[in-house]
């Protein structure tokens, strides 16, 4: 089966700056492919900062950082991962769009499908109409932004299909056991590996503290992360994957 080693790259962000922060990134992205990383997954909004009022930044669907993400997978040879606000042409409404970029330029896309109605995000963004898999150099990943975590359906429905769910987030310190309680949640219910990166530093009144953490399809932390800017690796292992369900086989239970 495949083996695959993910960087999650928890970083700052300059605020509404996606020139200055792709410079930041840069030495970030160069140490997960010195140490060996397929694919290395930025956070939601990753060049700019999560905002609700976007119109001011938001970005064509090949615009600067569309680009970045497909300069620097090719340069460095490994697929980059992380969401950006997108203004699909002749749209009023705006898309938190993830994009997994390969080295040979290939782009999967997946829009945000739970847009955040407590803070107002489906006033200016559209939501998404489905969920996403995809192959990986092997690995079958869904990926998933932020509030869309706390839509266990959503994850279970693509269980047997998914070796490694990537969450991207931009999720404030007040609720961080949230965030850390439903990634292990998500990985020990569909008994896959979950990659969940969130950003730290401080933005628009709000605080984020990271807690990033690739997690093992038993709910095992693999490798974790809190406040610090920091690049994190563990190796995801299809086989794992497959023997976890075999030997609890706990999948084939549901009741739809």
């Amino acid at each position: 089966m495949a083996r695959l080693r993910v960087a999650a790259i928890q970083h700052d962000i300059a605020w509404q700056d996606s020139a200055a922060t792709h410079d930041r990134l840069d030495p970030l992205i160069e140490l997960a492919a010195a140490g060996g990383a397929g694919a290395a997954v930025f956070t939601e909004m990753f060049a700019t900062g999560f905002a609700v009022d976007a119109d001011s930044f938001a970005q064509a669907p090949d615009g600067p950082s569309a680009m970045f993400l497909r300069d620097r997978a090719r340069r460095h040879g490994l697929w980059l991962l992380g969401s950006i606000a997108v203004r699909d042409p002749g749209e009023d409404r705006l898309r938190n769009r993830f994009y997994a970029v390969a080295p040979d330029g290939r782009v999967v896309t997946y829009d945000k499908r739970h847009p955040f109605t407590f803070g107002g995000e489906h006033h200016r963004f559209a939501s998404g109409d489905s969920t996403v898999t995809f192959d990986l150099d092997g690995v079958r990943v869904s990926p998933f932004v932020c509030y869309d975590l706390r839509f266990a359906d959503d994850f279970w429905a693509l269980a047997t299909t998914t070796d490694l769910y990537v969450v991207v987030a931009n999720w404030p310190a007040p609720r961080r056991e949230h965030w850390s309680t439903l990634l292990r949640a998500r990985a020990i219910e569909n008994q896959a590996y979950v990659v969940g990166v969130n950003r730290v530093g401080s933005a628009d009144g709000l605080d984020y503290v990271g807690d990033s953490a690739i997690i093992d399809p038993l709910g095992n932390v693999l490798a974790s992360a809190w406040t610090e800017q920091t690049v994190l690796m563990a190796d995801v292992d299809t086989d794992r994957v497959t023997a976890t369900r075999e030997r609890f086989p706990f999948l084939a239970d549901r009741r739809v």
